[in-house]
């Protein structure tokens, strides 16, 4: 079953879970949104917290919210896994808040990872927001705009926490290392707190791995406990849509330099370089287009490399392309120009095609004029010859040169 009170009980578990602390004057980072006098400061101190979801990157400091917040509030506080429950565990849950009300006490329902519950789980959950039955506390690492249902989104506040800083790294680890009674440099602080990327999870993780293999921690350890940094990168969520992008307004501002550092970060992060190849085969339509039709030829030879080869192989073939279509000259005259005849041929629905240029297979459809008066362009004049249908004569969607 995995709803439970929280007890924040931490003796056995992670050196991360057992650090966290009790209240805010313990918590380190998101100076925006929990210093003194803030809203959500006061919500918690208040004991007067709305629904909330919390969005932001992983070891940023979400879950410790929670934490902080089961620990003060006089709420029956419930935490509840996305991954391990679905609609029946929430029955229990919304039955639970409803004595709980009954009795006049405040329910407040963790849901860690709430982006993992789909659209009719999520809707399953709402009428019970809505009619205060209890208060949602929701942890994302996902935008909410895409994760978190419209109707129910609109009924929480959303709080962003930021990436932590190597600084507030530094604190965290300090304390870490206190916990667990081992001697390490400022130095190697440093290097655990680059290591880490902004998460304070991963940072006291390496922390306690390289404790068990001794009370000294080096830098040499460090690197022999983590092969490369833990690169922030989600296959299937925004920070992969950020550096996609990023990749092509890259190439598409001719900087090739810039363009070759986001394919780096998206294959080091393991990114399918397939995926990469298909997104650079319509770049080389889409941006480069019309100015440079080698750019096409190119980018399918590179998606054929990379599925015949593979990893680590195909890498220099895809930097080669990402560098050739950042150099290259940019036309999004076809882009355009098909977006303009498609949004034609949806308004316009099915326009008739012009009798001349039909095709006459059969004798009844010779007799209908099907193909009369067409004129063979190889071997006769076909000036005048139209194309379109009557009621789009004369259009252009191509940009005279």
């Amino acid at each position: 079953m995995a709803i439970k009170k929280s007890t924040i009980q931490y003796a056995g578990m992670p050196l991360a879970a057992r650090l966290r602390p009790k209240d805010l004057g313990g918590f380190v980072g998101q100076e925006k949104i929990i210093k003194p006098g803030s809203f959500l400061y006061k919500a918690i101190e208040s004991d007067e917290v709305p629904s909330l979801i919390l969005w932001g990157p992983p070891g940023s400091g979400k879950t410790t919210l929670a934490a902080i917040i089961a620990n003060l509030t006089k709420a029956d506080f419930i935490e509840f896994s996305a991954v391990e429950s679905g609609k029946s565990e929430l029955r229990v849950v919304i039955e639970r808040a409803e004595e709980n009300k009954r009795l006049g006490q405040k329910t407040i329902l963790f849901i860690d990872e709430i982006h993992r519950w789909n659209k009719a789980q999520q809707d399953a959950l709402l009428p019970h927001v809505e009619r205060g039955t209890l208060i949602l506390i929701g942890a994302t690492t996902e935008n909410p705009s895409f994760a978190v249902n419209s109707a129910l989104l609109s009924r929480t506040k959303v709080v962003v926490l930021e990436r932590l800083t190597e600084e507030e790294l530094k604190k965290i680890i300090k304390r870490g290392a206190d916990e667990l009674k081992v001697k390490i440099s400022d130095d190697t602080i440093s290097l655990v707190a680059h290591l880490a990327n902004g998460d304070a999870r991963s940072a006291l993780n390496i922390l306690e791995a390289c404790s068990k293999q001794g009370k000294k921690i080096t830098d040499e350890l460090v690197k022999e406990v983590i092969a490369h940094p833990n690169l922030l990168y989600d296959k299937t969520g925004e920070e992969h849509y950020n550096i996609i992008s990023a990749l092509h307004k890259s190439m598409r501002g001719n900087d090739a330099d810039a363009a070759l550092y986001w394919l780096a970060r998206m294959l080091v992060a393991g990114e399918d370089p397939i995926y990469i190849a298909r997104r650079l085969v319509r770049f080389a339509s889409e941006d480069v287009g019309l100015a440079n039709n080698s750019a096409l030829m190119l980018a399918t030879s590179v998606w054929d490399a990379c599925k015949n080869l593979g990893l680590p192989e195909c890498k220099v073939h895809l930097a080669q392309l990402v560098i050739y279509l950042a150099k290259s000259p940019k036309s999004v005259d076809a882009y355009l120009a098909y977006g303009q005849a498609e949004k034609d041929a949806t308004e316009l629905g099915n326009l008739q095609v012009p009798l001349a240029i039909r095709n006459a297979p059969t004798k009844l459809m010779k007799d209908l004029n099907y193909g009369k008066d067409y004129k063979y362009t190889p071997l006769e004049d076909s000036t005048g010859q139209e194309y379109f249908p009557p009621e789009l004569k004369g259009r252009k969607y191509l940009k005279s040169k």
